[in-house]
């Protein structure tokens, strides 16, 4: 890491050929829901890509004042297949799941739920809230570990810190620093801050494909800009990454994994491996809230439970599920 004023000619044309693999993912804005619709910035999956190793879907949101938009209002809702990373720079939610853990994710600190075999859960921003501001990423879970129990873990790293840049990892290993928390395939997550004028240099897992999502501020990525709320992919096969933050600090999330190498199907809340099985998961939802029957399909699973568990009473009704399209769900890598 160096603040540098002048950079060589061979470092430039380095740089050049480096920024010539990265592929920018451009933001696309949906509505989240609840009273006024908060919109989060969706730049996974896009149709040109769907992973980046198992990651499998990253929205960013915010800074929003809560008065204004409505905050976080998601009652409780399904997941298979995945597990849930919440990341949050500004503001505090409330989560809540079928799995009997209830916790609340705080700006520093990663929140992880696995869905397993099948979950169910709500998200609130608390009444303290005023501004929320951070990212709610999935990372699809292999076929070896996708049927398992869910659960639910926290951790605060620690940041690693340098001359004009600070680091906190909060999933795999990067620059010394490692996460305790329970992954399924190889991954990297971390939340990166450079100072105005400040160069950082990291060594990358060459096995690993990277996202880096700018945040905040103005980002040279090995010489190639990249702007606000973008998310860019960088293949396989690379063992560094040079950043270098403009006239206004930076903040990024940088992401990474190992290829998945299978293929999931991903709709709505559910990742699975067919569309009979995506079919199957929706009518053991809706029949276990009593939004409709399941004539195909029980509302218990083979070992006798509720797939997608139970809910103290009291809370906000369950988000039912949308119509399935009438064409047929079709895999992707």
């Amino acid at each position: 890491m160096s603040n540098t004023e002048a950079v060589p000619r061979e470092m430039l044309c380095e740089a050049a050929e480096a920024a010539s693999d990265i592929e920018i993912l451009v933001p696309r804005a949906v509505p989240l829901g609840g009273p006024r619709a908060m919109d989060v910035r969706r730049t996974l999956p896009q149709r040109q890509r769907s992973l980046i190793g198992a990651w499998c879907f990253l929205d960013h949101y915010g800074p929003d004042r809560v008065g204004a938009t409505g905050g976080m209002h998601v009652p409780r809702h399904p997941h298979t297949g995945l597990q849930t990373v919440s990341w949050l720079f500004t503001g505090e939610v409330e989560h809540r799941d079928s799995a009997g853990f209830h916790a609340l994710v705080r700006p520093g600190e990663i929140n992880l739920m696995t869905a397993g075999r099948g979950i169910s859960h709500s998200e609130f921003s608390t009444p303290g809230t005023d501004v929320l501001h951070g990212a709610q990423l999935w990372v699809a879970l292999p076929d070896a570990a996708r049927h398992m129990e869910p659960t639910f873990e926290s951790y605060r790293p620690e940041p690693v810190a340098g001359e004009g840049w600070a680091l906190r990892v909060f999933l795999g290993t990067l620059s010394g620093s490692t996460s305790p928390v329970t992954t399924h395939s190889p991954l990297l997550g971390a939340e990166i801050l450079l100072e105005p004028g400040a160069s950082l240099e990291l060594a990358l897992e060459s096995a690993f494909e990277h996202g880096v999502l700018l945040d905040a501020g103005i980002l040279q990525l090995d010489g190639h800009p990249v702007e606000k709320d973008h998310l860019a992919f960088l293949p396989a096969g690379r063992t560094s990454l040079a950043l270098h933050a403009g006239e206004e600090p930076v903040r990024m999330l940088l992401i990474g994994g190992e290829p998945l190498g299978e293929q999931i199907l991903m709709w709505w809340n559910f990742v699975g491996r067919s569309h009979e099985e995506i079919v199957g998961y929706r009518e053991q939802w809706q029949a276990e809230i009593g939004a409709e029957p399941a004539p195909d399909s029980p509302a218990q699973d083979t070992a006798g439970m509720l797939r997608f568990g139970t809910f103290p009473p009291g809370q906000p009704a369950p988000l039912p599920a949308p119509a399935l399209p009438t064409t047929r769900l079709r895999p992707r890598r």
